[in-house]
């Protein structure tokens, strides 16, 4: 008998990344378009990648197959 191979979400795969360490990393959103209207520490805050904590971390793990 073989192994299914474990089939992953393109589209979670797209948007977060996990590191060696085993965490979530995302880019922030909202910050392409319509710049002028927002403030500039507000627009560097969102350059910064994010850190996925909790319940959501983890299931967005399971869903790379990085369990």
């Amino acid at each position: 008998m073989f192994k299914m191979k474990k089939k992953i979400k393109k589209s979670v795969s797209k948007r977060f990344e996990v590191t060696k360490t085993g965490k979530v990393l995302f880019k922030h959103q909202y910050g392409s378009h319509k710049k002028l209207n927002k403030s500039k520490s507000r627009l560097r805050r969102q350059k910064e990648t994010g850190v996925l904590k909790g319940r959501f971390g983890k299931k967005v793990k399971k869903m790379l197959g990085k369990d």
